[in-house]
């Protein structure tokens, strides 16, 4: 395993292939076979780790048996040579810590941590949660998602979490980029991760230590330069790789994201594929959206190849 305490780097959030299956849920099969090509593929790019069954690995879709063998795949296939942070959200703080033993008995070198799903936490409530998760012994990266949870880490709340040992990172993604120097201020031994892709520059010139992403599953190697230019305080190189990249990247933030970013994948050459319910096919007119704005995306990174 690698050792990363602070979770740092370009940590992809796995897209998941599924291959049509008639005995399956909703008749698709997790395709691991390709799911350990997607993650050895974006690590060979650069990309410093994969973060299999977030949001975007579609985990709350996954039967408990294919979710652990998501996460089990996702370190056989990178473990020795990337950071793997597994998902372990879940209602309850029993059922997450439930995932993050068995993330730490597969090997993993950290989890991801959402506040309770469905339940709208209070504070003491929160701690409770995380504390649970990071009596496993991992580290630990608090994921903050008010848009998805209705609960909002502020940073005042993250300093407080951030007392508690083997919390290592908060993943932010509230869009508000001024919360990565308060929560520097607030917690400074915590490492501030971005976690929408349409304001990782802005995060990055700020401080963040790190990207917790979904585009890089279609952009990985162009993902690790930004990222790249951004820590290296190059800002006009890492303006003029952003801004042609930016409008494919906000479909992050969007309730669509994970059918975008599958579909980016595929205008790229790598296979995106379906998604389980009750996530369905994208509508017609927003199809033709994330077409223009990866065509975008795309036309910039040919020329510059040129």
């Amino acid at each position: 395993m690698t050792s990363s305490n602070d979770l740092g780097g370009v940590v992809v959030a796995t897209a998941l292939p599924y291959a049509e299956d008639a005995s399956a849920p909703a008749g698709l099969r997790v395709d691991y076979d390709r799911y350990a090509e997607h993650c050895r593929w974006v690590v060979d790019n650069g990309c410093h780790g994969v973060g299999p069954n977030g949001s975007l690995g579609e985990y709350s879709s996954l039967t408990h048996d294919e979710r652990r063998k998501v996460a089990q795949t996702a370190i056989a296939a990178v473990g020795d040579r990337a950071t793997v942070i597994v998902g372990v959200h879940a209602p309850s703080a029993h059922e997450a810590r439930h995932w993050a033993e068995l993330a730490a008995e597969d090997g993993a070198d950290g989890v991801l941590c959402l506040p309770p799903t469905i339940y709208r936490a209070n504070k003491g409530e929160l701690l409770h949660h995380f504390a649970q998760v990071a009596a496993v012994g991992l580290p630990v990266m608090v994921y903050n998602n008010p848009i998805d949870t209705k609960v909002d880490l502020t940073p005042d709340v993250v300093r407080e979490i951030a007392e508690i040992d083997n919390i290592a990172a908060v993943k932010e993604f509230s869009g508000d980029v001024r919360r990565v120097l308060e929560i520097r201020e607030q917690a400074p031994g915590l490492n501030v991760v971005s976690g929408a892709d349409d304001v990782v520059l802005e995060s990055l010139l700020m401080g963040a230590g790190g990207w917790f992403a979904g585009f890089p599953n279609v952009f990985p190697a162009e993902s690790v330069r930004l990222y790249e230019l951004a820590r290296a305080g190059k800002v006009e190189e890492a303006r003029a790789l952003y801004e042609p990249l930016v409008a494919a990247f906000r479909w992050d933030s969007r309730t669509e994201f994970v059918q975008a970013i599958k579909r980016g994948m595929e205008i790229v050459g790598r296979f995106g594929g379906p998604c389980r319910p009750p996530r369905g096919p994208l509508p017609e007119a927003m199809l033709a959206q994330v077409d223009a704005d990866m065509e975008r995306a795309v036309k910039y990174l040919q020329s510059k190849e040129k």
